[in-house]
């Protein structure tokens, strides 16, 4: 027999879904034997396909989202000036990102999703400091507020990906 991709190649092998003869180089290795090329395509799962309009609902709606918790975040972040509450206000918002972002896009998964997640964080960080604070330096502050950012960008992360 003849390869069926490869004429000048002689096998003996043959596709475990179609029967038509294979070679080994053409041979794709499966969980229940080998196939031929055809037979063996591997697409991502559907949780993992998006077009390019399905990303750009996610990052207008990851924008709206950060703008809108990032007002939220510094209403209460003023209401309630205990130092960690901003560390729990930030997880709550990378939640409520991940989350509305999620259902945007049906349920959709993937890094790109993720990034985009990531990404809203600090947006919506950069929206909850009122003008005058922007230029206020104060060391535990800051840390804190990186590391309240890291929470909140876990968080929105772990729920697109």
């Amino acid at each position: 027999m003849k390869c069926a991709f490869h004429p000048d190649v002689e096998t003996n092998l043959r596709c475990g879904k179609c029967g038509q003869p294979i070679c080994p180089k053409c041979m794709v290795e499966t969980p229940v034997g080998a196939k031929c090329p055809d037979c063996a395509r591997v697409t991502k799962l559907p949780t993992y396909r998006l077009s390019a309009k399905k990303y750009l609902i996610a990052a207008g709606t990851a924008l709206g989202m950060a703008i809108a918790t990032g007002f939220i975040w510094g209403i209460l972040r003023g209401f309630l000036p205990y130092i960690y509450v901003n560390l729990i206000l930030a997880g709550g918002i990378g939640y409520a990102i991940g989350e509305v972002v999620g259902l945007s896009v049906n349920r959709k998964r993937g890094k790109w999703l993720a990034l985009i997640g990531a990404v809203a964080i600090p947006v919506s960080y950069l929206a909850s400091i009122p003008g005058n604070m922007l230029f206020k330096y104060d060391a535990v502050f800051h840390s804190l507020d990186i590391l309240a950012i890291a929470i909140g960008i876990f968080v929105a992360v772990i729920r697109l990906r």
